[in-house]
């Protein structure tokens, strides 16, 4: 069984061979996120799968943003880039949720964590976090939790 960061590498031999340059360097990018990510601290440790997963996410969400940000700049040639970035990384990401079924996990954590109002927030987006686990940005997360626990 191969691990999540050996599959990388593998794709991105494969990748160059095909002298596919967009997934080539988006595969090299997040391969060196990673690496980075290893050798951050005090000593250099092995990405377990929910790591590099981890890893892999922050990489998607940051080309998410600047897209979002060329796009407002009217930069259409930079954020298409950004995007087919997004895309490559996107394949070896869990399927995001859907708002209803993402509401509905929230709403169950929020119950099963015992928050009853705002002042127990960080409670709620820890149960939530942990529920929802990189199926979904943080953001729509919170925005829920917010919701869920105004009203």
């Amino acid at each position: 069984m191969s691990t999540l960061k050996e599959q990388l590498q593998s794709d991105l031999t494969s990748a160059m061979r095909a002298r596919d340059q967009v997934r080539a360097g988006s595969l090299r990018m997040a391969l060196t996120a990673v690496t980075n990510e290893e050798v951050a601290g005090k000593e250099h440790r092995e990405l377990s799968d929910d790591d590099v997963l981890k890893v892999l996410t922050k990489e998607a969400k940051k080309r998410r943003e600047a897209a979002e940000a060329y796009t407002g700049a009217s930069r259409p040639e930079l954020a298409a880039k950004e995007e087919a970035e997004l895309a490559v990384l996107e394949e070896y990401l869990p399927k995001q949720l859907g708002d209803d079924e993402l509401e509905a996990i929230v709403r169950e954590a929020v119950t099963a964590s015992g928050a009853t109002g705002m002042p127990q927030m960080g409670l709620a987006m820890k149960s939530a976090g942990a529920a929802v686990a990189g199926r979904a940005e943080g953001g729509r997360v919170a925005a829920i939790v917010r919701r869920v626990l105004a009203g």
